[in-house]
């Protein structure tokens, strides 16, 4: 028992390490590049770019990276995405142009992944009737990670600067590294996985159960990294000022990712007695709801309708992955992991050019409306792919274990 507290411990604080780091360096990528010389004009364009590439990379390197850890361990994978993004962010205090900060940016890509690390080697640890719970705390982690990295992050960057505070990040990572490499075991395992990254994601693809799932994820990703990019300008015009506005932002932010917080423990644990489909159907169905009831809500109305999407979001990525996770043995489960978390880093990049888009396009009412479509349309996918009983789940998942192996 005193083990698995201690690992989970391990796990969830890289975690929380890795996403409030992540979360410091995002917010301040506009400022960062302005330092670096990028023009005025410029700065949109390398700003957009550079967010972008991290996820456009995971695409590739998320399932060679889950193949590597199915065959030659869990644990140097934790370890390995942890220097890994460590190694970037340090290598971001070092650049002096905007090309060289986009290769910093690349390279996180190339060697990060520390969620889908993260959550194969707790998959592979945790029982399995609690297996939502476990991954249910690794998001709380990471909601608790982005509460908190842009406060930390705004307040160190204007007192310090950029490169102290990427090399406090970096610290933090390799840190975390250590820890996982010292107090972590490998976890006990059947003989490795001979299935490469393209079987296994045909495997996913084909099922129906899985590939709703899969597409489900992005379309919900792909929502929420939309409105990422419309949200401020549209409490900007609903309080009049910038001044109001960067406040309330900052205010809404926090109370979105408590919620989250609160939520990704919950949702966790529902996953491990119902079936993830339905918990995420209605999650969001409701999480888009509240989106578009924000095109027209005063901004004190703001407030609840951002717990209520953040409550909701906690139960969208991991709910994915839960579902991954069943659909192939234990020894594989790095892979799909790697997979669907690479295939849902799409919607990083899809989702804010559809909001940039949107924005210039339509008005305000009309672009928080779609945006809480594409969420309802993301619920009726995992209702498609849903089991039609709890029995069914149950004998269904077991059936093709032993068919798998």
């Amino acid at each position: 028992m005193r083990s698995s507290v201690r690992t989970f411990a391990v796990l969830c604080s890289g975690q929380f390490a890795a996403t409030a780091g992540l979360t410091i360096v995002v917010p301040l990528l506009p400022f960062y590049l302005a330092r670096l010389g990028t023009p005025e004009s410029e700065i949109p364009w390398w700003t957009a770019v550079s967010l972008a590439a991290p996820a456009v990379v995971q695409l590739i390197s998320g399932p060679l990276w889950g193949w590597v850890g199915d065959r030659f361990g869990r644990k140097a994978m934790v370890v390995r995405a942890h220097v890994g993004l460590g190694l970037a962010i340090g290598l971001m205090a070092l650049a002096s142009t905007p090309g060289e900060f986009l290769a910093c940016r690349l390279l996180q890509g190339a060697c990060g992944g520390v969620v889908s690390a993260t959550a194969a080697y707790a998959n592979t640890v945790a029982a399995t009737n609690r297996r939502g719970r476990a991954l249910g705390a690794l998001f709380g982690a990471t909601a608790a990670g982005s509460l908190l990295g842009p406060l930390v992050g705004g307040l160190l960057a204007g007192r310090f600067g950029f490169g102290p505070l990427f090399a406090v990040v970096a610290g933090m990572l390799v840190l975390s590294s250590v820890l996982a490499a010292v107090l972590l075991t490998e976890p006990p395992g059947d003989a490795p996985q001979r299935r490469s990254a393209l079987v296994v994601g045909g495997i996913l693809l084909r099922s129906g159960e899985s590939r709703s799932m899969l597409l489900a994820g992005l379309a919900a990703q792909s929502a929420i990294y939309a409105l990422v990019v419309v949200f401020a300008p549209h409490v900007e015009r609903v309080t009049g000022s910038v001044a109001g506005a960067t406040t309330w932002v900052g205010v809404l932010q926090a109370v979105t990712w408590l919620a989250s917080c609160v939520g990704s423990p919950w949702w966790g644990r529902r996953n491990d007695v119902r079936p993830a489909h339905s918990g995420f159907a209605a999650a969001a169905a409701v999480c888009g709801l509240a989106v578009a009831v924000q095109a027209v809500a005063s901004v004190e109305m703001l407030v609840p309708l951002r717990v209520v999407q953040g409550f909701c979001f906690a139960a969208l990525v991991q709910s994915v992955l839960h579902v991954s996770a069943r659909q192939v043995p234990d020894r594989w489960s790095g892979t799909a992991f790697g997979f669907s978390t690479g295939l849902l880093d799409l919607g990083q990049v899809l989702g804010p050019l559809a909001g940039a888009a949107l924005a210039v396009l339509l008005p305000p009412a009309a672009v928080f409306s779609l945006i809480g479509a594409l969420l309802g349309v993301a619920a009726l996918l995992a209702v498609v792919g849903r089991p039609k009983s709890g029995a069914e789940y149950v004998r269904q998942y077991g059936t093709r274990e032993k068919v798998l192996q």
